[in-house]
């Protein structure tokens, strides 16, 4: 079964956990040797530009030791053959599109979305 990851939110839970719960699942799912695909659209589309690490968490005299490293989890989905893809005008609605995108990642406009949809079995929104 061929499915496709929609991760629409960004930087959902990544200041008190280790990692995007998404990109986590992904990851441990294609360990599992699940076939996945993931497509990074609305706010989710920052994930593609970044290039630096999130900076840890502080409070009072307590700091987050270990804070979410989405350019490694991309990079591990990616090497990992999971193709991931980003919407092109999405990013030129934020104001990303002449940043440079992280290495393995595709745009894709609107219109390929059908296609892309069309070739899964199932797709998870998120």
């Amino acid at each position: 079964m061929k499915v496709l990851q929609v991760i629409d939110q960004a930087f959902r839970t990544t200041v008190e956990e280790q990692d995007d719960t998404i990109l986590w699942l992904t990851q441990s799912m294609r360990g599992a040797g699940g076939d996945l695909q993931v497509l990074l659209s609305g706010h989710g589309v920052q994930y593609a530009v970044l290039h630096q690490r999130q900076p840890p968490l502080t409070l009072g005299s307590w700091q987050q030791s270990q804070p979410a490293e989405l350019l490694r989890d991309l990079t591990n989905l990616t090497e990992s053959g999971v193709p991931v893809y980003a919407v092109r005008e999405d990013l030129e609605e934020r104001g990303l599109a002449h940043l440079p995108l992280q290495a393995g990642i595709e745009l894709l406009g609107r219109a390929a979305l059908v296609e892309l949809y069309e070739q899964v079995d199932q797709i998870w929104q998120w």
